[in-house]
């Protein structure tokens, strides 16, 4: 991998998108200018919404959002965040709407880690190929030190593998994100970090990529 920088930090939130039972997890708000600079008159690509909290923070910063999630009942919360946005209710691994010239940022927030390694080569695969040269993602993905939410303690299907209260569950290490981000992405940031998303803190690794050709 390419050498990478120190993700910048975040301050909480104060906007009205967070409900006030939802754990602080600003994330986002530092990659802000970083997406302002590249989405141009193209939508961002969110792969994996879930409930729309991402989703509110993209569109209150005037961006336009293609977002997928496969819960129905998550996307109808997502819809009431942020109501301009376009939301389709499907598997991330069916096919995904296109941009005449490519997407410009892709947005993928704990949401590639649940599938076999082949699968989740094939998803990375497909970001690449919906991006413009030079587009972005931006990506975060359990670590293998996030032990609260299924890093040790379950079955174990493969390496880094596990079965988690019914649902697998992928974590990674460094060396596993090299594999997965090869030579066709330049590493701008890299950094794992603990997050308070869930009632328990969760160790995820925060990435920033940009895609080659």
């Amino acid at each position: 991998m390419d050498e990478f920088v120190r993700i910048p930090e975040g301050k909480p939130s104060s906007g009205s998108w967070c409900e006030t039972t939802v754990p602080t997890d600003p994330w986002l708000e530092p990659w802000l200018p970083l997406l302002a600079d590249h989405t141009g008159d193209a939508p961002i690509l969110e792969l994996g919404c879930g409930t729309g909290l991402d989703t509110a923070v993209l569109t209150e910063a005037g961006h336009a959002v293609v977002a997928i999630d496969i819960s129905a009942e998550a996307i109808e919360q997502a819809m009431r965040r942020a109501p301009t946005a376009r939301f389709l209710c499907q598997d991330l691994r069916n096919d995904w709407p296109r941009h005449p010239e490519g997407f410009r940022v892709a947005l993928a927030s704990l949401s590639l880690h649940y599938f076999p390694w082949a699968e989740t080569l094939n998803l990375v695969e497909r970001i690449h190929d919906a991006l413009r040269p030079g587009g972005i993602l931006l990506c975060r993905l359990n670590s293998i030190n996030d032990h609260n939410h299924g890093a040790s303690g379950y079955p174990q299907i493969a390496e880094n593998f596990y079965l988690v209260n019914g649902k697998t569950k992928r974590f990674f290490d460094r060396d596993s994100l090299g594999a997965l981000f090869g030579a066709c992405w330049r590493t701008l940031a890299m950094e794992e970090r603990v997050i308070h998303r869930y009632a328990q803190p969760k160790s995820v690794w925060e990435l920033a990529l940009e895609a080659r050709r």
